[in-house]
């Protein structure tokens, strides 16, 4: 107790050594706090995402891998057969999509089924003055777009309407999300049914006078007269933004040119083409066929990222080929979300352990000169009798006493200042990625992410201003068209909730004992060494 007792009044009769030490803990003290704050709030922030976060996953032919693996034959890469390849096995049947399906990771599983269809004379895809005026991108005097065709031509064109198949009523994410509701009046079709009913949008119902109950008539693009005749159950307005309406793919990319209907009854469509079918040799040998060609795309659904992992481990098991492998654009968007937030948490360990080695450093040198000032007192007290060990901790009391109140009074700044500084860092912190980004684009010709991927005048409008070179009649609808398609930007998580909890008051409290002790360390180690009597005999 008589320790504890003379630790206090040391404190007050040398206060402004102990203010000038309280500081410096102090300084130390609320910059560790926003540091170890900063990475709690990553760590809370990729918690929760993660916790929200639906992890859907697809399976996919990865080319690059069997580019590779054909590259080291003795003849070297040869394109034919990598075509032939490519043709024959670049797609998994919805036989073995249902077999992987079966993993105990698996939550939910559904497919989309897509086809390309032309309409009719009583049938017209939805089209207007903008893409009139960008059909003349297929003119060769148009710099820079090449191939890319509006109506009737473009490599992206392939028919006037995109038929989507959907397995069940899951598989339709868009009236899942409220992004696409049914209008009043009619239904959607039942989910598995092979009848040929249909929704279309609300655009291309008014554009070709359609409504509930009427029929559209579809044509093979490949061979006129094969014609389906679908019946509209339903008209779906949808909020997704149509700015590729302009039909730079094509007007069958168009949104509103899309057209739902039941998987199994677009596959009664894709098999009555197969039976109906011609085929022909072009003079280099290949056959052609007018049957038409679905593309299937299967999704599976998982609790959380751990399924996601665990069933990579499990199709493998299955059977599933190194040629495929498996992704998932959730926990793609999801990495790419927390980079800021991840580079900003390195930032702040480094920064919290250069601070606490220097604030060490200077509690260090403080304290030693705190002890050599008062080696007298050491001398005096020890030589009355009072042990060394004793002496040692009636100095490491009064450091505790003041380092500790720095800390608490640190941890408060800190508490309220953790979540705006953090959030002033963190958006620094994307303002520097996007620029770096940026330069990297620059560097590559790209500017603004887009730039130089499409060549000519097109290559600086997305992102920034638009370049001087692109013609006035070109609509600025395009810089919108371009980066809905491609996705130009990233979606990061930009700010956090919260920084200071339970956690960070532990942390800080084991802060202020790290400092106790580093601080006394030098304290402890000079009070052992001195011989009482000699200090008394040599005092001046």
């Amino acid at each position: 107790m008589y320790i504890i007792k003379n630790a206090f009044r040391c404190i007050s009769r040398a206060k402004g050594r102990n203010i000038l030490i309280g500081i410096i803990a102090l300084v130390i003290a609320v910059s560790a706090c926003i540091g170890l704050s900063i990475r709690q709030a990553a760590q809370n922030a990729k918690a929760n995402a993660l916790d929200g976060l639906s992890v859907t996953a697809s399976i996919s032919y990865d080319r690059g891998s069997m580019m590779g693996q054909m590259g080291g034959g003795p003849g070297g890469f040869d394109p034919n057969q990598f075509a032939d390849m490519m043709g024959g096995a670049s797609e998994l049947s919805l036989e073995e999509y249902l077999t992987y399906a079966e993993a105990d990771t698996v939550e939910d599983f559904y497919y989309t089924l897509s086809a390309y269809l032309n309409g009719s004379d009583s049938l017209s895809p939805v089209t207007d003055e903008v893409e009139e005026e960008t059909e003349n991108f297929n003119n060769p005097g148009f710099p820079g777009m090449g191939d890319f065709g509006g109506k009737g031509g473009g490599r992206f064109n392939s028919g006037d309407f995109t038929i989507m198949g959907y397995s069940s009523d899951t598989a339709m994410t868009e009236f899942v999300s409220g992004t696409a509701t049914i209008l009043e009046g009619g239904t959607m079709f039942e989910e598995g049914t092979e009848e040929l009913a249909c929704v279309i949008s609300q655009e291309l119902a008014i554009y070709n006078n359609l409504e509930v109950g009427s029929t559209i008539t579809l044509t093979n693009p490949s061979a006129e007269t094969e014609t389906y005749t679908l019946t509209v159950c339903g008209i779906y307005t949808s909020s997704e933004t149509n700015d590729l309406s302009i039909s730079m793919f094509g007007v069958g990319q168009d949104p509103a040119n899309r057209i739902y209907m039941s998987a199994n009854a677009l596959q009664v469509i894709l098999d009555s083409s197969e039976e109906n079918s011609t085929t022909t040799t072009d003079s280099y040998g290949r056959e052609e066929t007018t049957a038409m060609r679905g593309t299937l795309s299967a999704t599976y659904v998982f609790a959380d990222p751990d399924g996601y992992y665990a069933f990579e481990e499990d199709v493998r098991t299955m059977g599933l080929d190194e040629a495929y492998s498996v992704s998932s654009a959730d926990i793609s968007a999801f990495e790419n979300s927390i980079v800021p937030l991840e580079s900003l948490s390195s930032i702040a360990g480094v920064f919290l352990l250069v601070i606490l080695g220097i604030g060490g450093v200077i509690l260090v040198v403080l304290n030693i000169f705190n002890v050599r000032e008062r080696k007298y007192e050491v001398g005096v007290l020890t030589a009355m009798g009072m042990k060394k060990w004793k002496v040692a901790t009636q100095f490491i009391c009064e450091i505790l006493v003041v380092t500790m109140l720095a800390v608490f009074v640190g941890a408060g700044i800190g508490a309220v200042s953790s979540v705006p500084v953090t959030n002033s860092l963190l958006a620094s912190q994307i303002a520097s990625q996007n620029d770096q980004q940026m330069q990297i684009d620059n560097s590559f010709g790209r500017p603004g992410n887009m730039g130089g991927m499409m060549g000519g005048p097109m290559g600086g409008n997305m992102g920034g201003n638009r370049p001087s070179n692109v013609p006035e009649d070109i609509p600025k609808e395009f810089d919108n068209a371009f980066e809905s398609f491609f996705g130009s930007t990233k979606d990061y998580i930009s700010q956090v909730d919260s920084a200071m909890d339970l956690t960070v008051v532990v942390q800080m409290l084991g802060i202020g004992l790290l400092l106790t002790l580093i601080a006394s360390a030098a304290s402890v180690l000079f009070i052992m060494r001195y011989d009482p009597l000699k200090i008394l005999a040599n005092r001046d």
